[in-house]
């Protein structure tokens, strides 16, 4: 099978001849590189010392230009890139939407950043509320597709109700949304912002049905919590568990595959949840101590869960089995995480992660 070619791999080709010489932003973070690991950074540079554009400012989303910033819903300022003394506008901290003046200065903005495929990831929000504010400037988007690390054959989980919207799906989509990051900008330009002026550069050898490690392309983590592809493919329904007590296990180095608590039993739930014969999935009794976030330093019992048929995996589903299983064998100790969650500050974040009130989540067709 011949790798996936990305957009960032030829861009001096693909580059619009008739936005040649014109001031770019670019919305990048530290996944975005090419096949061979550049930076995208740095290939932008290289295209401008070839006159394409004149590159004068960067922005960057959750987690900072650099992903930095370890935990979920910690914010970072902006600064000036030390090397090209540009500014680098932070779109996760006082704005989410970049204000005018942060536009000022440019003509196109250039997004390249890595998505994984579930809705509550919020970079393509960032992505959204760029085309929004784009939109109303005038000013061009550029996005450079890339694969969907899920793939685009499944969806799961039914779209938001309209008042659910949040910065963790500010438009309706299912939890796992089946679209590459180049397929969302469209759908959102046709169906809120059709005055936006988007171009999407196009993948060469992408098929719809790949997951990440069939593009032979090389996996950088998005985020500091998405270490690797096994991460991301549990991600759609174990993100859920950020919504409750229950430690999805960030700070330790298998984030949203372990899961657990101290007041929990680990053997029975593990064979509960074995029990349910969930498509693709076995769960193993395990023991971990969080070093940071829920249940820091202490020692939570529960299960990891192995895919053992990413084909057939329904992750979305996974994660409200696990969460109905617990919250009713343990009454007096599971709890729903309360406000503020993502911007958030009057929904509860399992509302506003599943887009419906919580009398809803775990009725069919939900469940």
């Amino acid at each position: 099978m011949s790798r996936v070619i990305l957009p960032v791999d030829r861009l001096a080709e693909l580059w619009p001849d008739h936005l040649r010489g014109q001031r770019l932003g670019a919305l990048l973070h530290s996944a975005s590189v090419n096949a061979d690991l550049k930076p995208t950074l740095s290939v932008l540079e290289d295209t401008t010392a070839n006159g394409k554009f004149e590159l004068t400012a960067l922005f960057g989303p959750q987690h900072g230009f650099e992903s930095t910033t370890q935990d979920n819903m910690i914010e970072w300022a902006g600064f000036s890139h030390p090397r090209l003394g540009i500014p680098v506008y932070s779109l996760y901290g006082e704005h989410r939407e970049p204000p005018p003046e942060m536009l000022e200065n440019i003509d196109t903005l250039f997004v390249d950043l890595v998505d994984v495929g579930s809705r509550y990831y919020t970079f393509i929000w960032t992505l959204f509320l760029c085309m929004k504010a784009c939109e109303a400037a005038g000013k061009t988007v550029i996005v450079a597709d890339r694969p969907n690390p899920l793939g685009c054959s499944i969806k799961e989980g039914l779209p938001q109700n309209p008042d659910y919207l949040s910065f963790v799906g500010l438009h309706p989509l299912p939890n796992r949304h089946g679209k590459t990051i180049g397929e969302l900008a469209l759908q959102f330009r046709d169906e809120l912002f059709p005055n936006c002026n988007l171009i999407v550069l196009p993948m060469d050898n992408y098929a719809p049905d790949m997951f990440y490690d069939d593009t032979g392309l090389p996996w950088v983590m998005p985020s500091p919590n998405m270490p690797t592809l096994d991460t991301a493919i549990v991600y759609p329904g174990m993100c859920l568990l950020e919504g409750t007590n229950i430690s999805e296990a960030r700070g330790t180095t298998r984030p949203f595959e372990l899961f657990g608590a101290p007041w929990i039993k680990g053997h029975a739930l593990t064979e509960k949840l074995n029990q349910l014969g969930l498509p693709g999935v076995h769960f193993r009794e395990v023991a971990f101590e969080p070093k940071f976030q829920k249940f820091a330093d202490q020692v939570c019992r529960g299960s990891q869960m192995h895919v053992t048929d990413r084909d057939s995996f329904l992750p979305y589903r996974t994660g409200l089995e696990i969460l109905n299983r617990i919250r009713n064998d343990y009454p007096d100790d599971f709890a729903w995480k309360q406000p503020p969650y993502e911007y958030e500050h009057e929904k509860l974040p399992i509302e506003i992660l599943c887009g419906r009130p919580l009398d809803e989540i775990f009725e069919a067709p939900h469940l």
